[in-house]
């Protein structure tokens, strides 16, 4: 007499990302539901690949159907504790789910599993939460547009004081190369590496670099002054966007206008690539890079995000404008480059 109901249940367990049948019903669904990029299996693999951050998952099944999935990374770091983070070293994430009842059902397994694993916080980035969870619209901003339908059109739609920047670079004796050969990481590490330390952070692992453009669609757009590269940005393709995910200029950069530059080059990249928007990612309220997006025409639309953190424990606090991390920030800026680069993945494979 129970076997109609049971057949009928929904479920939730843990996903076996081992197993590549699992995998490949996971990827089916996040294509199904309009997932991003962030709730891939393989992007949950190559960050493990990438910082050693274990990989994990939630789903939701009923009568062996998929009606919810949670993509989550276990960071564990000896300066910001533990936490399972949904996406790991993502801008989105989150719950997806075909129901609200699916989505609940999922937060509080998630809950509980950070119990199980002595994780006190979790941070869902976008998707649904329920009243268990502390949820902020406030903290950062997305930034997406529609691509031009030519170069010169591209041009044109760029707001005139910009533009005049991003003309100014393009009289400049720059060449612009892309790809994903040796010669492409080894300067884009080399320019990243050199513009976040003059930002005050620690820079991710080259091997979370790799993993990416190993696993998934993506190149590097890189600006060079002669021999040198000035300015670089790893790009992820999903959907038909491009987004310039991780990117950065050195000092020189700045004359040359050398990130005007590249941010330009990769619009018309992504659209040769048959790509229809750009998406310019996330970035705080309020913070330079928020209005640097916006001075190129993008509007700032708020992000969701949600955490939770088990009674008896503080709130994570990983967040670089923080006041409590200042002056680390601050002593970071004055490190030697090769120290900086030496300790500082050590620290931000840790962030998540």
């Amino acid at each position: 007499m129970n076997a109609p109901f049971a057949l009928t249940r929904e479920y939730v367990r843990e996903a076996d990302l081992r197993q590549s049948d699992e995998v490949a019903r996971i990827e089916g669904f996040v294509a199904e539901h309009g997932g991003s990029l962030f709730h891939r299996p393989v992007w949950l693999q190559a960050v493990e690949t990438g910082t050693g951050q274990r990989a994990l998952g939630l789903v939701a099944e009923k009568a062996g159907v998929l009606t919810g999935w949670l993509p989550l990374t276990e960071v564990q770091s000896p300066f910001f504790g533990r936490m399972l983070a949904s996406s790991g070293f993502a801008v989105e994430g989150g719950i997806l789910a075909e129901t609200d009842k699916t989505a609940a059902k999922l937060g509080r397994a998630v809950r509980e599993l950070a119990l199980r694993r002595a994780c006190p916080t979790v941070e869902l980035r976008g998707g649904p939460a329920g009243a268990e969870w502390t949820v902020r619209t406030d903290s950062h901003c997305g930034f997406v547009a529609p691509l031009a339908a030519d170069d010169d059109e591209q041009l044109k739609w760029i707001p005139r004081k910009q533009r005049a920047e991003v003309r100014k670079g393009l009289r400049k004796n720059l060449r612009v190369t892309t790809g994903t050969a040796p010669v492409d990481r080894r300067a884009h590490y080399a320019v990243y590496a050199e513009s976040v330390r003059n930002l005050g952070t620690p820079v991710f692992p080259k091997s979370l670099f790799d993993a990416v453009l190993d696993s998934l669609d993506a190149d590097i757009l890189t600006v060079w002054d002669g021999q040198d590269p000035v300015a670089s940005v790893l790009s992820l393709y999903h959907g038909g966007a491009v987004m310039p995910y991780w990117g950065g200029g050195t000092w020189a950069a700045r004359q040359l206008r050398g990130n005007d530059r590249m941010y330009f080059e990769l619009m018309l990249h992504g659209r040769h690539r048959g790509c229809d928007r750009f998406d310019f990612g996330r970035s705080k309220t309020g913070s330079g890079a928020y209005h640097f997006k916006k001075n190129w025409g993008f509007e700032p639309e708020p992000l969701s995000y949600a955490t939770w953190t088990a009674l008896g424990h503080e709130a994570r606090d990983a967040d670089p404008t923080s006041d409590r991390h200042q002056a680390r920030i601050s002593l970071w800026k004055r490190l030697p480059l090769p120290i900086a680069n030496r300790i500082g993945p050590l620290i931000a494979r840790g962030l998540g």
